[in-house]
């Protein structure tokens, strides 16, 4: 395996700011190992691409981070995943309901709550026990501009946001996510299950995003890796094989498993 530190930092300048860090990081579903000593550097107000074959662990990494295998009994971490520059915590040992405000997710197929427009945008807000209107107010048009969705639904904050389109749902639940003033942000296949129109659209967002928020990004889809991220991890068999500049993985790839996946001669 490529170790993170090799060949990242190294060719950049200025140097990168380092806002996450897994180490040695083991996950477990019951007894069976599914992600093995991982090792990566999230880097600040960059996209970073977790790409590989399916199965190969590229999800359930994404849901360390968040803590979304905490929902289901006999998941187990073994490691750290620490966020934050001088004093960084360890996501692993925090309070969960913070740990999902400080690191937001979208996922594979758009969820919009049965809430109106507003109060998708409104939940987390609430939730730490904000009410005061003028507050929600500032922070849903902020948001919803931010996620390039305002002007289709300045007039229809009332309205559920389940009467959107997918693509809209999608940036909606974006919008969402972007409320609560997150350190990291993390797509889940986020254009899956969008046609083409709204894919390019999605990635567009993410690309404008990236200025104000940290991105992990799990896909499929190795051209929107190469389009919207700027450093890649490739994943197989729960191991990260390689972790380089995108532009090494895809252009001069460093392992030999790494080249075969991404000249499609496996996976």
């Amino acid at each position: 395996m490529v170790n993170p530190n090799d060949s990242v930092t190294s060719t950049t300048n200025p140097p990168l700011q380092t806002l996450a860090e897994v180490r040695n990081l083991n996950f477990y579903y019951g007894n069976k190992l599914a992600l093995k000593s991982i090792n990566l550097l999230v880097y600040e107000k960059k996209v970073t691409a977790l790409i590989g074959p399916s199965g190969c662990g590229k999800t359930t990494l994404l849901r360390c981070f968040n803590r979304m295998h905490d929902l289901y009994p006999g998941n187990r971490y073994e490691g750290d995943i620490l966020l934050g520059h001088e004093s960084p915590r360890n996501l692993l040992k925090m309070d969960a309901i913070e740990v999902r405000m400080q690191i937001g997710m979208v996922f594979q197929k758009p969820n919009p709550f049965p809430k109106s427009i507003y109060d998708n945008i409104a939940y987390g807000l609430r939730v730490r026990g904000i009410n005061n209107r003028a507050v929600l107010d500032e922070v849903v048009e902020r948001s919803l501009r931010s996620a390039a969705l305002w002007d289709e639904v300045k007039d229809r904050l009332k309205e559920s946001g389940t009467a959107l389109s997918g693509g809209q749902q999608q940036r909606l639940c974006i919008a969402r996510a972007l409320a609560t003033d997150p350190a990291i942000i993390l797509f889940d296949e986020p254009t899956s299950a969008l046609d083409p129109i709204a894919t390019v659209s999605i990635e567009e967002l993410i690309t404008e995003l990236k200025h104000q928020v940290t991105i992990l990004i799990v896909t499929h889809n190795m051209q929107q890796a190469s389009r919207v991220s700027e450093y890649t991890a490739f994943m197989y068999l729960g191991e990260i094989v390689e972790y380089n500049p995108t532009a090494v993985i895809f252009n001069n790839p460093q392992e030999q498993k790494t080249a075969d996946y991404v000249s499609g001669r496996f996976g």
